[in-house]
């Protein structure tokens, strides 16, 4: 969720009975401790913050999440090891997102609190194994101890007990919410995600770090580059910097890396992310109890 989720639909999603995240990939420390102070103005109910642990100045994001009071930290993309215990210490939950069966035990032995178990069809970065969520899920559930929460493609109420069914105690949704009217991402982007269609996007530049794009003109770029066999230099020459930027926050649909996951199609309005939290809840209790109704065999 970089360039999209800021303390605006953190509070939003927290205030309507969620558990916000504040993506702290995309912000430099001060910018983060701003969102963060402007977060606990905005709701007094709990929230988080995302941190990749590939990103820089990791140091001084994790002094500034201990210093601001945050009790919720959800690590991702690199050892869970480097920060874990010392969060704990601190009086702070720690919950690392994987997106295999051996990640998830590391993770466990590292000690975190609760674990995501991501599958391929999420957007943004991800896993280089391609497993998908309805797989991952069980395989994970059967390995750990710990509480267990999904994501990549849930997007609705069904989705959501889908996810509970296979195992899951929670579930982590992404994409759904940069259609939201609290996301940050620009309103072209916005738009771009509710007119995607299945099979617009696709996971790729697993090279560097996979991610899931919609198929926008840098993406053909990318494949036009793969037809020559290019190497992990000429990549990242393609790549550039600011890339995200340019196309989630800043709205360049041709030009921009678009992230996002296949549920995209499933995604059909740009609504506030309370009535988002709000429509899901309801949908998981319909389709639960018309579950219950079903005949035992």
């Amino acid at each position: 969720m970089v360039w999209v989720s800021g303390y605006k639909l953190a509070s939003a999603v927290s205030n309507a009975g969620g558990l916000g995240l504040i993506g702290a990939g995309s912000m430099y420390p001060d910018v983060l401790k701003e969102h963060i102070q402007k977060c606990q103005q905005a709701t007094k109910e709990p929230f988080g913050v995302n941190v990749p642990l590939f990103y820089p100045d990791l140091e001084e994001i994790i002094g500034i999440i201990i210093r601001s009071g945050v009790k919720i930290v959800f690590t991702s993309a690199g050892n869970p090891k480097l920060y874990t215990s010392r969060l704990q210490q601190e009086g702070i939950t720690v919950v690392q997102v994987v997106s295999s069966v051996k990640f998830a035990l590391k993770s466990q032995e590292a000690g975190v609190d609760a674990i995501v178990a991501e599958g391929f069809e999420a957007g943004g970065h991800n896993g280089r194994d391609e497993t998908t969520t309805f797989t991952l899920l069980p395989m994970v559930k059967e390995k750990i101890g710990i509480p267990l929460i999904a994501a990549g493609g849930i997007a609705s109420g069904r989705g959501m007990l889908a996810a509970m069914a296979l195992g899951a105690d929670g579930v982590q949704i992404g994409s759904r919410f940069v259609a939201s009217t609290e996301s940050s991402a620009h309103d072209n982007f916005k738009k771009a995600v509710v007119q995607a269609q299945d099979g617009d996007t696709m996971l790729t530049l697993k090279e560097l770090t996979p991610v899931r794009l919609l198929k926008n003109k840098f993406y053909q770029e990318v494949q036009e580059l793969y037809k020559n066999n290019p190497g992990e230099a000429e990549l990242r020459k393609l790549l550039g910097r600011a890339r995200a930027k340019k196309g989630m926050f800043e709205g360049d649909l041709e030009a921009g890396e678009l992230e996002i996951g296949q549920i995209s199609g499933l995604i059909h309005e740009i609504k506030p992310a309370g009535e988002i939290v709000q429509e899901i809840l309801a949908e998981y209790e319909a389709v639960r109890s018309e579950l219950c109704r079903l005949p035992k065999y």
